[in-house]
């Protein structure tokens, strides 16, 4: 059954009512707003034959925030009512202490729409979602008798958010998330292997349920699980390597991302603070974080502190030029707000966080990049990996990877893992390719304990030195 729009000043409180708490728990503090939110979610899985899991969640509440210099006192509840806003802001008053704040600007307005506002989880029957993930089993199994197992999901969710100023002004925002995804398990002589495909983001499920869509899905997947199946051991050493466009962007992310957010460089943590306006990349270099990209995974119209997304360029031609901000860090900093501060739910405090983080391209052709290659690793897929923020020092596995000997793209390799730090890892880019691309729409980012949808991109690039962990060289 469709829901009604969430409108929590027409049926749970008076917008007056809140106003005025909203107020007395910032007064004399630096910043602070209200946060309501409903999220609806539902997911699908297919596994092994059967449906496996169907689960649907319904979710709403409010954070109230008062901000005072470096402090935030922060309270939530899943009670949208006056007497749970009134206790909230008897906590969240605690951080402001004996006021003296410098109350901020109140973020500029924006009529900026990038997404769909329609319910992705009505956007197709239940009998459809189930008869389509059965169809994606059936068509994995048809297409190798080497298929032993396949799981097939399909996720999709709506959030939204009004962020109420104490000036008076109210932001909205509707956000949809989809996510298809299959996996599949091939077996030959005893040996077994998997891949994996998906994608989505802020659009319906039109688009992903189509069989055009699955099916070049379930192929990749296949593709990825075959490829695996005949893999050799990866060599380990210090060698080249070249990454190929969109997804392995995973690493940029993880490895020079997260030392850009605001927080980590305000504090001296990151490997990057203090160095702003210096050269800590090769020349052509340039990263964006950009949420403004319509219908991506991690665009967001506004962040959830009411600041219109941007598109922020954070190194320009190697050189560092900008971090990523929320209001908290951005005032200390004596900056903007660059429109990401960013949270999991109203039970999340904000914080800087990334959105969309890509590399633009360069002028190389990646069939260049590869034959310039003499001894080393052309990784196009990756699975998890870890940084340390303190020194950009990071590890990743390899989903997809071959060895490349003199410019020939030779036997897929398995287990191999990139290791390096990202400072030394950005000064190593020796080529860049001329095919920027982005993710499918599959990227979440975690940091301390939050959970946020994000994207990535970046062209074919070669990386020079970095230490592969495989086994013996």
């Amino acid at each position: 059954m469709t829901q009604t729009p969430f409108s929590p000043f027409d049926t749970l409180l008076e917008r007056e009512t809140a106003q005025e708490v909203l107020r007395q728990a910032v007064a004399g503090a630096d910043d602070g707003e209200l946060f309501l939110e409903r999220r609806r979610s539902e997911a699908l899985m297919f596994d092994d034959g059967r449906l496996k899991t169907a689960s649907y969640d319904a979710s709403e509440g409010f954070g109230l925030r008062a901000v005072r210099g470096e402090v935030a006192g922060y309270a939530h509840s899943t009670e949208i009512s006056e007497q749970a806003l009134r206790r909230a802001s008897e906590t969240a008053r605690l951080a402001v202490g004996d006021g003296g704040g410098t109350w901020a600007d109140a973020p500029e307005g924006t009529n900026k729409k990038l997404y769909t506002d329609a319910d992705p989880i009505e956007g197709a029957a239940f009998p459809v979602k189930i008869e389509t993930l059965r169809e994606m089993d059936d068509f994995a199994r048809g297409l190798d008798r080497r298929v032993v197992q396949v799981s097939a999901s399909i996720a999709a969710s709506l959030q939204e958010v009004v962020i109420l100023r104490p000036e008076g002004t109210s932001v909205t925002d509707i956000r949809p998330m989809t996510r298809v995804n299959v996996s599949v398990i091939v077996e030959k002589d005893g040996r077994r292997e998997s891949g994996s495909a998906s994608g989505g983001g802020r659009v319906g499920l039109d688009g992903l349920l189509d069989p055009a869509d699955w099916q070049a899905k379930t192929r990749e997947a296949l593709r990825i699980a075959l490829v695996n199946l005949s893999a050799v051991p990866a060599p380990a050493g210090v060698m080249d390597v070249v990454l190929g466009p969109g997804w392995p962007g995973i690493l940029l992310h993880e490895a020079i991302g997260h030392g850009l957010e605001g927080d980590f460089n305000r504090k001296g943590s990151s490997a990057f603070a203090g160095l702003m306006g210096e050269q800590i990349a090769a020349k052509g270099v340039t990263v964006l974080d950009d949420g403004t990209i319509p219908d991506r995974r991690g665009s967001i119209s506004v962040d959830d502190e009411g600041t219109p997304s941007a598109k922020n360029t954070l190194i320009e031609d190697g050189k560092l030029v900008g971090y990523m901000q929320d209001r908290q860090n951005a005032r200390l900093m004596g900056v903007k707000s660059t429109g990401n501060g960013r949270r999991q739910s109203y039970a999340h405090i904000p914080m800087p966080r990334m959105t969309n983080t890509y590399m633009l391209g360069g002028d190389v052709a990646p069939g260049d990049i590869v034959a310039d290659l003499k001894d080393g690793i052309y990784a196009v897929g990756f699975g998890g990996g870890q940084v340390d923020i303190t020194n950009g020092k990071f590890v990743f596995s390899c989903t997809e990877a071959y060895r490349v000997e003199n410019g020939v793209v030779g036997a897929p390799v398995k287990g191999a893992t990139l290791i390096g730090d990202g400072a030394t890892a950005l000064k190593q880019i020796r080529a860049i390719g001329n095919d920027p691309a982005l993710d499918p729409g599959m990227g979440n980012c975690g940091k301390q304990g939050q959970w946020v949808p994000v994207g990535v991109g970046q062209p074919t690039l070669m990386i020079g030195g970095l230490t592969v962990g495989g086994s013996a060289a």
